[in-house]
């Protein structure tokens, strides 16, 4: 039912939807929910005419319980943990799949739900380096709102940080090695816009990935 359901046109509706909820997430802080109140406050009691200035770290500008009740609790947490059901689900029908031997639409049941599960293994890969890569901050993040007198070495709160940009640049490395129509676009397009190569078989390849 995949091809009948995804239609491109849904497709691009929920990456937009994807989109904008990432930015009325991130861009919250530049609405209201940040320090600034606090910090003037404290200015107050502290009966200070010197000038208001802010300085400018994260944690001194950004609000803990928006990282932690709003970011964490709402946009990263639940669905993490629904998707890490929906994969042991979708692992769990495959090995199912596996051990019938059920009739499909392949001539060889085997291959195919082999195929599956070698799939969604990359693709239940690429989730684990989410967790491993934005947890570490997140869980910081908490010490930080619930137990304002621990302190956290910078090493670990750097090494959280460089986690976090690094997720970025994870994705495609595992893309490209472990499913192989996003490698051989991958490679494609490093030989034809890095290495100046073209390729005859672009076009093929191409529509193949559109399919």
């Amino acid at each position: 039912r995949y091809k009948s359901m995804v239609t491109p046109r849904r497709a691009a509706v929920a990456i937009a939807c994807c989109w904008i909820v990432s930015f009325l997430v991130g861009l919250t802080p530049m609405f209201g929910w940040n320090n600034l109140n606090k910090m003037r406050r404290t200015q107050e009691l502290n009966a200070s005419h010197t000038q208001f200035v802010i300085k400018c770290q994260f944690e001194t500008v950004i609000s803990m319980e928006y990282m932690v009740y709003f970011n964490f609790f709402v946009w990263v947490l639940p669905p993490l943990v629904l998707m890490l059901l929906i994969y042991l689900e979708v692992f769990n029908l495959i090995r199912k799949q596996l051990n019938k031997k059920v009739s499909s639409s392949s001539n060889d049941p085997q291959k195919y739900y082999g195929k599956e599960l070698k799939i969604a293994k990359s693709l239940a890969l690429v989730l684990f380096l989410f967790a491993l890569s934005w947890l570490p901050l997140h869980i910081l993040n908490c010490i930080t709102l619930f137990c304002p007198s621990c302190e956290t070495p910078p090493i670990l709160t750097y090494t959280a940080i460089f986690l976090t940009h690094g997720n970025s640049a994870m994705n495609p490395i595992v893309y490209a090695f472990k499913i192989k129509k996003f490698r051989t676009a991958f490679l494609q397009i490093w030989n034809q816009y890095f290495c100046c190569k073209t390729n005859k078989n672009t076009g093929t390849t191409t529509a193949e990935l559109g399919n």
